[in-house]
């Protein structure tokens, strides 16, 4: 049991006992019926980063959230740059790094001697990288929290990158690589992601057995040196802790660390998606199914009304029309459903997605593409209408539901450079959007004509559609499916 788990369960054990956290007033009498509870308004206001927010010597912007509650101090780095920075030939480098700063042992200490004396105080240390950033965390207990941050900032700035912990690392990436066509699920997704963003796209490259055994530990050492550094350091603190004291330790924690380049931008996708069908053949009973073509950025002046369009064609759950009528009302697959999901550097993606039976795919996606053409050519009733912008509103306050949600949002602000006032305007702008603005922001960003469809499954049993003939492949667009080959996993090209 972590030292968190066992806090809070001596907690809800205090509270059982007799006189322990008693009411200091009656509370009021429960009504007889549910219609008849009444709750007063919500009001919440979503935090100023701007009162959080401090500059240590040489710029490093730190986020102090204190938190009294639990004797906890939970301690976060986020460094700019991710997976795009993988040279051609060692895609997944990043992801190694990411990887062995918390695997590979740290100063003096070796990988054993690290985690060792990383259980000794109770702490939990980690690391990861991802697309865009490369983060490392660090939870304590707040009275060993001077040993623990020394040890999380050794293991940033002195990383040993122990040859056998590397050596099991790889041979566990290995093993998972010769995994990923068990699924069908993760051809989709990789087969999908290549028709989005083009093959050659950092987000579609993928590591291979050859690029994994060409990541050394010079390698590991360079991509340190390029990422993990000052210059492209965001830190964020939320626990028990003094605001100035905190100030202090981190100052001394980074004093000598040098700033380097601050990374790039991550490139936006030279390739355009070819609308079509495309199929990968996998003998599977069901299909699994994506449609969808580019979309936005976060900052299109579309946004707000984009996501409440969304919310009604298919990202709103059993309320959306594309769940609705796939699933509630024809049966036809266990999960369906529709989103715009934004990109931050470039334009991302719509995307619908489900599985069904073989012989059900074609009738699926032929109610997927019939919804999308209403929502263009219609406007959504008042009750549609309000019910997906109510979501999006009353759910606003998760975001920042505890003082690490809110660190989160305030630290991927500060790397990604969204400013405060998209938080304050975000309701009033849901709030904004007309019955009309769903239907022109469709017609606008949604066009069934240069959408692509993709399915992976066994296509003799899919192309001829469902039994009672509604509808078959050869009548979705263009009808003439391209297959694109299977994947030998280890190497990623084609099969055949």
């Amino acid at each position: 049991m972590s030292h968190r788990t066992s806090i809070f369960v001596a907690t809800g054990l205090a509270l059982l006992l007799p006189g322990a956290g008693a009411l200091a007033q009656e509370a009021p009498p429960i009504p007889a019926r549910p219609e008849k509870l009444s709750f007063p308004p919500l009001s919440f206001e979503p935090p100023d980063p701007a009162k959080y927010r401090h500059e240590l010597p040489g710029g490093v912007v730190v986020f102090l959230v204190p938190d009294h509650e639990l004797p906890l101090v939970d301690v976060r780095f986020s460094f700019r740059g991710g997976s795009y920075l993988d040279p051609a030939g060692k895609e997944g480098l990043t992801a190694a790094l990411g990887a062995m700063l918390r695997r590979g042992g740290a100063g003096e200490l070796g990988a054993a001697e690290l985690d060792e004396e990383v259980d000794f105080l109770a702490a939990e240390m980690g690391s990861a990288a991802g697309e865009y950033e490369l983060n490392a965390s660090l939870d304590t207990l707040a009275q060993n929290l001077d040993r623990s941050l020394s040890l999380f900032v050794s293991m940033l700035r002195a990383p040993r990158f122990q040859a056998d912990r590397f050596a099991l690392w790889k041979s566990e990436v290995l093993e998972r690589l010769k995994q990923r066509n068990d699924d069908a699920g993760d051809i989709l997704s990789r087969e999908w992601t290549a028709l989005v963003y083009g093959r050659d796209h950092f987000k579609a490259r993928e590591v291979t057995k050859a690029s994994l055994e060409a990541i050394g530990e010079a390698d590991l050492r360079a991509q340190l040196a390029r990422i993990v550094h000052p210059g492209n350091l965001v830190i964020g603190v939320s626990g028990d802790f003094q605001p100035e004291a905190m100030l202090e330790r981190l100052r001394k924690a980074l004093e000598g660390w040098k700033a380097g380049e601050r990374s790039p931008a991550p490139p936006a996708p030279t390739a355009a998606i070819t609308p079509g069908l495309y199929r990968v053949e996998k003998d599977i009973p069901q299909g699994k199914v994506n449609i969808g073509m580019r979309s936005i950025k976060r900052d299109d002046p579309d946004y707000h009304a984009l996501m409440v369009m969304s919310r009604i064609l298919g990202a709103g759950g059993f309320t959306s029309r594309i769940t609705r009528r796939v699933r509630s009302d024809e049966g036809l697959a266990y999960d369906a459903g529709a989103a715009i999901i934004p990109g931050l550097w470039f334009p991302g993606e719509f995307r619908a997605s489900f599985q069904s039976k073989s012989r059900t795919v074609a009738l699926a996606a032929k109610i997927v593409l019939e919804e999308v053409e209403k929502i263009r050519k219609a406007a959504p009733d008042a009750s549609e209408l309000d019910v997906a912008k109510g979501s999006l509103i009353e759910t606003f306050p998760k975001t920042f539901e505890s003082p690490a949600a809110t660190l989160s949002v305030f630290m991927s602000d500060e790397i990604s450079g969204r400013p405060y006032a998209w938080w304050k305007e975000y309701r009033d702008k849901i709030r904004a959007v007309s019955a009309e603005d769903v239907r022109r922001v469709a017609e606008k960003h949604l066009d069934p004509a240069r959408m692509a469809l993709l399915v992976v499954g066994k296509w003799e049993e899919i192309a001829p559609g469902d039994l009672e003939g509604r509808a078959k492949m050869a009548e979705l667009l263009g009808g003439e499916a391209t297959e694109l080959p299977l994947r030998d996993p280890l190497t990623l090209e084609p099969l055949r």
